[in-house]
């Protein structure tokens, strides 16, 4: 497997200025989830070193979704999300163990299919 730019990043770096922020949020839900989806193959293929790498590049990806929060006007939602990216981060950092990759996976395909939801402004 090759450590290629996943296709949300290739969505935004193809035309950044198109881009709402709604739209950046998805794309780095989506980001984070392509990237689970490929550490999960490396583990199975017991690529260590891989492995490793996609989940630096998956706690990237989750601390940019905290640091893209707004408590001031996301009140409880923020800081509910913000609990949840910070569990998430803490179970993809126990390594080489599937089933916390099945549970950040499972979490933040939650967030991604709500935040899909919500109606742009």
């Amino acid at each position: 497997m090759s450590l290629a730019a996943t296709r949300a990043a290739e969505q935004m770096a193809a035309a950044p200025q198109d881009l709402s922020p709604h739209k950046v949020i998805a794309l780095l839900l989506d980001g984070a989830l392509e990237r689970i989806g490929q550490a999960k193959q490396s583990l199975k293929a017991g690529n260590a070193q891989e492995f490793d790498i996609l989940l630096l590049k998956t706690v990237g990806i989750v601390n940019g979704l905290r640091a893209s929060l707004d408590f001031e006007q996301g009140g409880d939602i923020a800081t509910n999300l913000d609990a949840v990216y910070d569990y998430v981060g803490a179970k993809l950092m126990e390594k080489k163990n599937e089933d916390a990759l099945e549970e950040a996976q499972k979490l933040l395909a939650e967030i991604k299919q709500g935040w899909d939801a919500i109606e742009p402004a």
